[in-house]
């Protein structure tokens, strides 16, 4: 398949079950809403190293949130519901209770319910109170600058982690502009977060490794100065940086149409703009049973 001059390796990205949950969290600005959710979703990139993956999916208008006030949602991502649960209870107790003015609603309310203010409100020593609308119970915590408000529970739902696919490119500075354009197209598409720095990841990775204490380690067929040494190589001989696109998302239907409006806009650029190829991460299907191919997405 070609398209505008770049090629789209027929391949698949190979993906795999987890288990997901999303959180609204609003403040008095969109400015302290920034600084919540930053805090919150620091240091979730990737299950390996740790525990969670997380970013923000989409920022909304103060007519979406619960309480009428600037917002954003955010999507978790871990192995299991009590992974999921654990990392919901430490980064909004530590990243969301502390900020000022904020406030924690559950995103999703269909699933297996785990605590969000249900085990944060023994921080008010007592002093805490609930307050239930219809079905949903609410905490009001006394803090220092007035009260945190948090939602008692929130739902774990069966997600998708690993959809993905690699931007092969003629120069560095090309490649980067590719993957910039691709992020600036999913961003904000509903049910899906790239948990990745700014969206992008440069440390590709295949299972295993030659020490035995790695389970993973550089995916050494597209690392180009590797190209002359390691036999197994993917790249030809004018590419000279790959960067890779990582999607976790809530069902199959928000990859695919992740993975379609990036690779749209990064063939938008074209092959004149140094952009060579498409392709796609996977392990010959050993690692998850989830199959993106990249020929289907992009039919």
């Amino acid at each position: 398949m070609l398209i505008n001059g770049v090629t789209i390796v027929e391949t698949f990205a190979e993906a795999f079950g987890m288990r997901a949950t999303r959180l609204i969290v609003t403040a008095e600005t969109p400015e302290w809403v920034s600084a919540a959710v930053t805090s919150m979703t620091g240091f979730a990139t990737s299950v390996i190293g740790c525990g969670c993956e997380a970013a923000v999916e989409r920022i909304l208008a103060p007519e979406e949130t619960p309480d009428g006030r600037p917002g954003a949602s955010v999507l978790i991502f871990a192995m299991s519901r009590d992974e999921v649960a654990k990392h919901v209870a430490r980064r909004v107790g530590q990243c969301i209770m502390t900020s000022p003015g904020s406030a924690c609603y559950a995103g999703l309310r269909e699933g297996r319910m785990i605590a969000l203010g249900n085990g944060l409100r023994y921080f008010g020593d007592g002093f805490q109170i609930s307050k239930k609308f219809g079905d949903r119970r609410f905490w009001r915590v006394p803090v220092m600058d007035g009260e945190f408000v948090c939602e008692d529970k929130v739902a774990v739902v069966d997600a998708i982690g690993g959809g993905n696919f690699l931007i092969a490119a003629a120069s560095h500075r090309q490649c980067l502009r590719a993957a910039e354009v691709a992020v600036a197209a999913i961003r904000g598409m509903p049910g899906v977060i790239m948990p990745f720095p700014g969206g992008v990841v440069r440390s590709g990775s295949k299972v295993g490794s030659k020490y035995k204490a790695l389970i993973a380690s550089t995916n050494t067929a597209y690392c180009p100065t590797l190209r002359a040494v390691e036999p197994k190589t993917q790249l030809a001989e004018n590419v000279e940086a790959v960067l890779e696109i990582v999607l976790d998302g809530l069902d199959e239907a928000s990859i695919r149409a992740a993975m379609r409006a990036g690779i749209t806009a990064v063939t938008g650029l074209g092959a004149e703009n140094g952009v060579i190829e498409i392709t796609a991460g996977n392990y010959g299907g050993k690692l998850g049973k989830f199959h993106f191919h990249l020929h289907e997405v992009m039919s």
